[in-house]
This record gives structure tokens, C-alpha cells and sequence, in this order.
């Protein structure tokens, strides 16, 4: 009953609004996460294991400063300095873009790289600090002692052994940071003016349409719930001592 015509756009229906716009926002999220995970991972391991090293020191400051960085400057300065300055993308854009030629549209990923980077450095930064903090609790356990006395690498034992068991917390940081991601990164959708649920959202606030914010809340509502659900379900794969009840 929410999903009803949209008063803004020549009453199109509200659920054809975020067919078009919510695709845009998935593939947005799980490219941004993916890269968080691909970078912060690896690197909270490196800090890990040379703990108290220069090389540590310099992920860890990095990383605070990561965190500290807000979304809408982290944008700004991003689209200033690789759009404005270098020129090597477009500050907007959307992933399939209309060919010059008049073939139909094209996919273009280039426009989807600064999106992704200036929304996945927060949660890259956070993956990295937990990564680090969670393998330095886990290695002080009995059975990476074990492990160690019997001749394995420090590495091998991290990556093999502890990596698994410490990731905990990583995924639930990153479940909260993808659900915040599927709720549209308002910012960095405006910004960039890519056509996902979040700048659906403020278009939608800025003309008063109450059926489209309505249903857009309603689908993000929905996705915060999926989301955790499917969390609790890899927290027993993650730790076989979580039981569900």
C-alpha cells in the first residue's frame, strides 16, 4: 500500500522509481565493500604481524585518519583532485551511459571508480584497525601456541589459523557498513550524481513526494533486516561456539 504513485514524476509508480534506482545502489555497495575488504584485510594482517614496526605504525595512523575523514569531504576533495585537477574522470556519471553514436547505451566503469573509492575509505579504514586489533587478541590463544610449536610460520599461522576465528567483528562492521551503504550514501550519490536510492531520496525530500520517500524508507528498512539475519547465519559458520537458538 506505500508503493502508490509518485505526486513529483507525472505519477509514475513509486515501486518503477526504485526498480530503475535501486540496482544502482547495489552494485555501488558491493563494490565499495568488496574494495574495503580487498585493501583493509591484507593490510590490518601486515600490521598485525609486524606489530610495533614502522610499517605498523603507518597503517594504524593511516587508518585513524581514514575514519576521521568525513563522507561529504572526502567526496569533495576526491572529485577536486582526480575530476577537477587531473582530469582523469568525470566528477558525474552514471555506469551505462548513452553512446555517441546513437548504438544505445554502454557500461562505464570509469565513472563508477570515484563513488566507490570515496565510500569504500571509511569502512576500509575501520576493516583495517578491527583486522589488527582482532589477530593481536587472537595470536595470545593456546592453540596458536600450539601451532607455533609445531614449526608453522608466523604468517602461515595468522592467515590459516587465526584469520578465520578473529573475523567476528569484521563482519559485523562490514554488515553495518553495507546496510548503510543500500540505504543510499546520500552524500556520495549527490555528489557524483549517481542515480541510486540516495539521491532518489533527497530528489524525492527536496519535491515533497511523500509516496516515493515513503517507499524508498520502506526498502531500505527491509534491507537492514535481511542483512542482519543473513549476518547471524555467518556468525555460526565464522564461530562454530554461536549457536542459534
Amino acid at each position: 500500500p506505500y508503493l502508490r504513485k509518485s505526486f513529483y514524476h507525472k505519477n509514475t509508480p513509486v515501486s518503477e522509481l526504485i526498480n530503475l534506482a535501486f540496482p544502482n545502489t547495489i552494485i555501488l555497495a558491493f563494490c565499495s565493500i568488496f574494495f574495503a575488504l580487498l585493501i583493509g584485510v591484507p593490510l590490518g594482517i601486515c600490521a598485525a604481524f609486524f606489530k610495533d614496526k614502522f610499517i605498523d605504525h603507518f597503517i594504524s595512523f593511516s587508518s585513524v585518519l581514514g575514519m576521521s575523514l568525513p563522507s561529504f569531504l572526502s567526496a569533495v576533495l576526491i572529485g577536486y583532485l582526480f575530476a577537477y585537477k587531473l582530469g582523469w574522470f568525470n566528477i558525474t556519471g552514471s555506469l551505462f551511459v548513452v553512446d555517441d553514436l546513437g548504438y544505445g547505451e554502454r557500461l562505464c566503469i570509469k565513472n563508477l571508480i570515484l563513488p566507490v573509492l570515496t565510500l569504500g575509505m571509511r569502512p576500509l579504514a575501520v576493516i583495517v584497525h578491527l583486522t589488527r586489533t582482532a589477530l593481536i587478541d587472537e595470536l595470545g590463544s593456546d592453540y596458536i601456541l600450539l601451532a607455533r610449536s609445531k614449526g608453522f610460520s608466523m604468517l602461515y599461522v595468522i592467515i590459516f589459523h587465526a584469520l578465520k576465528n578473529s573475523m567476528t567483528s569484521v563482519v559485523t562492521t562490514v554488515s553495518g557498513w553495507f546496510a548503510g551503504m543500500l540505504s543510499g550514501a546520500v552524500f556520495i550519490e549527490y555528489i557524483f550524481g549517481w542515480n541510486g536510492l540516495g539521491k532518489l531520496l533527497v530528489d524525492a525530500l527536496i519535491s515533497v513526494d511523500f509516496p516515493l520517500v515513503m517507499g524508498v524508507i520502506l526498502v531500505i528498512a527491509t534491507c537492514f533486516i535481511v542483512i542482519n539475519i543473513l549476518v547471524d547465519l555467518i556468525y555460526v559458520w565464522l564461530d562454530p561456539r554461536v549457536k542459534i537458538n
